[in-house]
């Protein structure tokens, strides 16, 4: 299946001169959705995953389904002040801005293989922050898994020591 079909370009969004890329069209086909989950719980089993983590917001758009289709745990990555208990976070920059990044203090364990699932990789800065997550909590990562792939922002740069699986590129 074709799945950039199921992408629509959205120009000057959020910013002039920026080409926001839609993944709404997919989620709204599931057969299309159906495929990329199937595509990304291959990639998880294959990479020997014990467990799923994903960025806040469209990460848990794909992260927990992955993780339900190999029943594998699901830990949510989230945006600073956003977790209850404890945290371990980090800070990072991306395209646009600089954030933060908080996950649970022990959710990751030091024999967890983790695998990161994110809807796209663009510049790579969310992607490098969760690896700097998994680390802080000593776990291994298993690789990175993507919907889209912006090749021209060289998001892969400084990643390329782990596996990362990506459906479609532009």
């Amino acid at each position: 299946m074709d799945l950039k079909k199921f992408i629509v370009d959205i120009p000057n969004f959020p910013e002039p001169g920026v080409i926001f890329r839609d993944i709404t069209p997919l989620l709204n086909n599931a057969l299309a959705f159906k495929t990329v989950i199937k595509q990304l719980a291959a990639y998880a089993v294959a990479q020997k995953a014990t467990v799923i983590i994903a960025p806040e917001a469209r990460g848990f758009l794909f992260g927990p389904a992955v993780s339900f289709a190999t029943n594998l745990r699901f830990i949510p990555v989230r945006k600073a002040g956003k977790l209850s208990r404890a945290v371990i976070d980090v800070k990072y920059s991306y395209e646009y801005a600089a954030n933060q990044l908080e996950i649970h203090a022990g959710d990751l364990q030091p024999n967890d293989r983790v695998l990161i699932v994110d809807d796209v990789l663009a510049s790579g800065g969310t992607a490098r922050a969760m690896c700097q997550l998994v680390k802080q909590e000593q776990a291994k990562i298993a690789g990175l898994a993507f919907v889209i792939d912006l090749t021209y922002l060289n998001g892969k740069k400084d990643l390329d020591s782990y596996p990362i699986k990506t459906l479609i590129e532009y």
